[in-house]
């Protein structure tokens, strides 16, 4: 199967962004790309088989869902490593459990079990 759709996020500091992401949600680094002064402007980061996009620009959106296998795990790393819990876990009438978040700079995250 060949991806056609790629969750992408804008940071106004990439390097702080990968940072934060792969220590408070588990991303892994896939690919990062530096403009001519050395700053990170693009890169790419994998959760399981999954890719998300991390580009240069302004913080906002309407936020990405990742699915996880221990929800509860990864709500309690991502508010030690900083995240600003803005849902509470919750169980959810169709079958996920969830939390919703912000990182340092004001990105909205979602984290559950539901995979659709």
């Amino acid at each position: 199967m060949t991806r056609t759709v790629y969750a992408l996020t804008r940071y106004e500091d990439c390097q702080a962004a990968i940072d934060f992401l792969t220590s408070a949600f588990g991303f892994r680094v896939h690919e990062v790309s530096k403009n001519d002064e050395g700053v990170v402007h693009h890169a790419e980061l994998l959760a399981g088989d999954d890719m998300i996009m991390v580009g240069q620009g302004r913080p906002g959106g309407p936020g990405i869902y990742v699915a996880v296998d221990d929800v509860d795990a990864h709500h309690d790393r991502a508010r030690t490593a900083g995240a600003k819990i803005t849902m509470d876990l919750v169980d959810q009438p169709y079958g996920s459990r969830e939390y919703g978040c912000q990182d340092p700079q004001g990105n909205p995250w979602f984290f559950g079990t539901y995979r659709p």
